[in-house]
């Protein structure tokens, strides 16, 4: 049996499937089991930002793992120590602690447990349209109601309010609010930046209630957006920062940054896998790719420089079907006056793999390391498709 025909014969399948079998990537490109060849829009949903198969994470991984793969958090260890200091130390001021788990949404639940501890409160306010994660707790902070509703009854103590809206927030918040928990450029809502005034709101209103503001940058952190966190563009630090996707390299691995103030005490919470050398390995050699590789800038420099040049390209030649295009770095959004979906199939037949972020929204996550022939090709054909 070939790749299609043993998934589909023994996976508990959660996923729509799309009817390519990814079998190989370099830099911005994956290819299939016929040879042909894709950039990836998709990458990873988020995860490849250095580029599949990057050599100094593959590198760092081959070394770890001759040397120890796994180490509970019972003990200490010198790679997971690096990482910590290095996390630490590209953190916004004050994120002085680190908490290392296996993903975005054990990072979001992490979070809001250290919340709830660190207040002794059980409510949580999250913002409509915000994707947070698929387990339980993570999922009561999400909004959509497909996501919501086969697993009801969800956490109790959940709200949401419109994205955007400073008196609705200010409403919400409260003596029993643990935590407002938001995301600087919402992904999974359709790509849509919070405004600054809004942000800068949010903190306020969390300090005067006394209230933990998480920032979700799971999809928007290390260097998404044109700086290494979004909340960089935003001048806005949160009490806690939640990262995963892009951390690693593509090797699963969790984080939550926070004050020392917000340390949970031992034994509240744990993981087994999180933290563990071959993923910290893995995670200290991309951050050091984003920090110090040049190609024709940083990493982060590059998304800004790419993202406007997507846009620019685009907007030359913008089909009447679309409503808007919404950019940060390389955070693509592309609203259509219809339904998404139909077209992700035939970006695919020319080559490029997209996403839909909603009904309405193409999402475009590319690698970083994308090249201006690529992002070129990429906005080509996106018009072309769209205007076909």
């Amino acid at each position: 049996m070939n790749a299609r025909e043993t998934e589909r014969a023994y996976a508990l399948e959660v996923f729509p499937k799309r009817d390519i079998a990814v079998v190989r990537g370099d830099g911005a490109c994956v290819w299939d089991d016929q040879g042909r060849r894709y950039i990836d829009c998709v990458g990873g949903i988020g995860v490849a930002s250095i580029g599949h198969a990057n050599a100094a994470v593959a590198e760092a991984v081959a070394e770890q793992a001759r040397v120890l793969v796994s180490c509970p958090g019972i003990f200490y260890n010198d790679v997971r120590a690096r990482l910590l200091a290095e996390l630490v130390s590209i953190a916004p001021p004050g994120l002085t602690r680190a908490f290392l788990c296996n993903s975005g949404a054990e990072a979001v639940e992490a979070a809001i447990k250290f919340a709830r501890l660190a207040t002794g409160r059980a409510g949580v306010v999250s913002a409509m349209r915000g994707f947070h994660g698929r387990t339980l707790g993570a999922l009561s902070a999400t909004h959509k109601k497909e996501y919501r509703e086969p697993f009801r009854p969800l956490v109790p103590g959940f709200s949401f309010v419109p994205f955007n809206h400073i008196e609705k927030l200010r409403a919400a918040v409260g003596e029993d609010t643990a935590a407002v928990i938001v995301e600087p450029v919402q992904g999974e809502g359709g790509v849509r930046p919070a405004d600054p005034d809004y942000l800068q709101a949010a903190r306020r209103i969390c300090d005067e209630a006394g209230a933990v503001l998480v920032f979700d940058e799971i999809q928007t952190g290390f260097c998404r957006t044109g700086r290494m966190f979004a909340c960089d563009r935003y001048g806005v630090v949160p009490d806690v920062l939640c990262l995963a996707k892009a951390i690693a390299g593509g090797v699963p691995l969790g984080a939550v940054l926070a004050p020392e103030r917000l340390q949970p005490p031992p034994g509240r919470h744990g993981t087994t896998f999180g933290g563990n050398p071959l993923a910290c390995a893995a995670a200290l050699a991309a951050i050091r790719f984003m920090r110090d590789e040049r190609l024709d800038e940083r990493l982060d420099e590059r998304a800004e420089a790419l993202g406007a040049r997507f846009s620019e390209r685009f907007d030359r030649h913008r089909p009447a079907r679309v409503r808007a295009v919404r950019q940060v770095g390389l955070m693509i959004g592309v609203e259509l006056r219809e339904r998404c979906r139909p077209y992700l199939q035939p970006l695919a037949e020319r080559g490029v793999l997209a996403l839909p972020a909603g009904t309405t929204v193409i999402r475009l996550l590319p690698p970083l390391v994308i090249t201006e022939a690529q992002i070129d090709e990429v906005a080509d054909t996106v018009a072309e498709v769209l205007d076909d």
